[in-house]
């Protein structure tokens, strides 16, 4: 991919994200991460600590990938506030991924308390990555306050729906200046590449990943979807039709006007 992407002060040739949790093994991550291509990873703190060997932060500082650190876990704008302040103190960053849930059982986040949330991070200096709903107007709201990037999700996390609603994701993209990233519903190749092709500038893959079969081949493959849904938005697909077009003119042709 020939433009770099870029959100907040973060540069990066892949438009690949990865999130870290739930794989089998360290291992596994490290292998996953290498195939991705991807140089930026998301981490829930309370999954990390820095001052252990071996853990998550270690693997992905020799590995030279950036930590984005996220409010996984919170479910409201003060808890998200007082982790995302951890993270900073923790890590040496001003990036962080904003995330407020507001159900356990759909983990769809609460649209309220993350405005607020971002509202508080941006006015303490944070690069904040909002995770939010594939609603249009919270999409808006989230730029105006200042983030960096808005995170609208394909469909639940974890779930591997894919995109249940592309025209909410296509006018998000349409009408958001500030960068546009899939977050949560990934379940495999093709999604990522439709989310690309309706106009995101990156996608988070984890689940994707961690739960296929083989997640470094999964992790491969969606390298390889980001970026050929990339280069088709960019090239820019056919209109639909409702019947066929035959892609040969038959103007010219000596059959049709032989005698």
């Amino acid at each position: 991919m020939q433009e770099v992407f870029q959100v907040g002060s973060f540069q990066s040739a892949s438009r690949l994200v990865v999130g870290t949790g739930g794989f089998r093994s360290m291992d596994v991550l490290e292998a996953s991460i290498l195939a991705s291509g991807s140089t930026i990873a998301t981490v829930a703190l309370r999954r990390v600590d820095p001052n252990v060997e071996g853990s998550i932060y270690d693997l992905l500082k020799r590995l030279n990938v950036t930590l984005l650190p996220n409010t996984a876990g919170c479910y409201s704008a003060e808890e998200a506030v007082k982790v995302a302040e951890l993270a900073r103190e923790a890590f040496s960053t001003p990036l962080i991924k904003l995330e407020v849930i507001g159900d356990d059982l759909t983990l769809l986040p609460d649209t309220t308390e993350t405005l607020s949330a971002a509202q508080e991070l941006v006015r303490r200096g944070f690069e904040v990555w909002a995770y939010t709903s594939d609603d249009f107007i919270v999409a808006q709201r989230l730029e105006q306050l200042g983030c960096v990037a808005v995170m609208p999700l394909g469909s639940p996390i974890g779930s591997g729906l894919g995109i249940l609603n592309p025209h909410a994701i296509s006018l998000i993209t349409d009408r958001v200046e500030v960068p546009v990233l899939l977050d949560a519903g990934v379940g495999t190749a093709s999604d990522a590449a439709l989310a690309m092709e309706l106009g995101c500038d990156g996608v988070l893959a984890a689940s994707a990943m961690n739960r296929a079969l083989e997640p470094v081949m999964m992790a491969e493959a969606l390298k390889e979807a980001v970026r050929a849904g990339y280069l088709a938005r960019r090239a820019g697909r056919i209109p639909t039709r409702l019947h066929a077009e035959a892609s040969s003119p038959a103007l010219g042709r000596p059959d049709l006007f032989a005698g």
